[in-house]
């Protein structure tokens, strides 16, 4: 997968660079910087030596003949670091940093304001289905996810279910974030049944026989290690009575079904729709970012029920778009989308389901979603 080109664009001064594990951030800085001095902090030498002396740093770009850049792998895992970073920047000697990190909690406490507007933040997504162009399936997808270090493994669904694991030995149980592993193992499984739904904390503090102030301790874990994410309500000039709770989502399909239990009583329709629906969460989430956040992702629901599962709204323009798991265009599965169209008429509707034409139908644009997703791009809108 080291051939795959990503849209991610690599900017000219110093930066951060965030995401999941195993989305491909080393190797991304590598390709991009070759020649690079590399600081990898997931090595248990180089994390007791910068631990114990963050100046380390210092001393090893002082033995260099010239600046040029310097990547360091998982800052998060020394925050002091930090300190010693912004001071070099600060002294504008030439040299620029490539900080990556997996979770955004420890330099929350450590204060990553300190590099404030001396290094951007960007992030780093699963793969894109434009990024992969022949090689993206929609049933692998579906199935196993679009992280490329799950798509370069000979058996991903094992990669898949060590995932969790890793994240629950190496980010929360050694950094101490929860009291008690086992009832945060049983929130990763019940929180997977509101992925792609709007959150309710109660419901979930009662799956999990725990408090609800600790459901949303666990939810903040959850997104400041960047394994999830929710999408706020669309509610400029409402005239109806909306719903204002966020929706939930893992960061990607192949995680989120790694993590639902499965039994005789669920239907893998309803599993598999959640997977699309998650599926194309990810790949508008990444084609924002990519784009420089000219757009914002929002859902739209009303009390009485009407949801249209994304708007994206922002200098890009205005659409709103509905996912169904379904073979056949259905007039029924248009409606939420009429409603959004009466109360937003400048909005542009699209459709998209699992069928093979290209359709048109009251202004609304039904289209596959497979065609859909290979057709993001960062680099142009969403055609409709």
């Amino acid at each position: 997968m080291e051939s795959v080109s990503r849209f991610l664009k690599a900017p000219e001064q110093s930066f951060f660079l965030f995401g999941p594990r195993g989305t491909g951030k080393s190797t991304w800085a590598r390709a991009q910087f070759k020649g690079a001095l590399r600081i990898d902090l997931l090595e248990p030498d180089q994390f007791r030596a910068y631990s114990a002396r963050p100046e380390r740093v210092r001393e090893l770009l002082e033995s260099q003949a010239l600046p040029g850049w310097v990547i360091i792998d998982e800052v998060q895992k020394v925050p002091a670091l930090l300190s010693v970073v912004h001071a070099l920047i600060e002294e504008k000697r030439g040299w620029r940093f490539v900080m990556t990190g997996s979770s955004a909690r420890k330099l929350k406490r450590a204060g990553v304001d300190l590099l404030a507007g001396r290094a951007l933040m960007k992030t780093l997504h699963p793969f894109m289905a434009a990024e992969l162009e022949k090689g993206f399936k929609l049933e692998e997808a579906l199935k196993s996810g679009l992280l490329p270090l799950v798509l370069n493994a000979e058996h991903p669904d094992d990669i898949l279910k060590a995932y969790a694991a890793l994240y629950l030995k190496e980010e929360v149980q050694m950094e101490g974030l929860v009291r008690n592993v086992g009832n945060f193992s049983r929130f990763l499984e019940a929180i997977s049944f509101s992925h792609g739904s709007v959150l309710n904390i109660s419901n979930v503090a009662r799956d999990c026989e725990v408090q609800r102030k600790v459901v949303e301790g666990y939810v903040e874990i959850l997104e400041d290690l960047l394994l999830s994410f929710r999408i706020p309500a669309f509610s400029k000039r409402a005239k109806r009575a909306i719903v204002t709770h966020p929706k939930f989502y893992y960061f990607d399909a192949g995680v989120f079904r790694s993590l639902r239990p499965q039994g005789p009583l669920d239907r893998p329709q309803e599993t598999d729709g959640q997977c699309l629906e998650g599926l194309l969460a990810q790949h508008l989430r990444a084609w924002a970012a990519y784009r420089g956040d000219k757009s914002k992702l929002f859902f739209w629901r009303t009390h009485s029920g009407s949801e249209v599962d994304f708007v994206v709204y922002g200098e890009d323009g205005f659409w709103a778009i509905e996912v169904k798991n379904t073979g056949k265009v259905k007039d029924e599965d248009l409606k939420p989308l009429r409603v959004f169209l009466e109360e937003y008429p400048e909005a542009r509707a699209i459709f998209l389901y699992r069928g093979k034409e290209r359709l048109k139908r009251n202004g609304i644009l039904c289209m596959p979603c497979e065609d859909f997703l290979r057709d993001l791009h960062p680099g142009k809108t969403i055609s409709a």
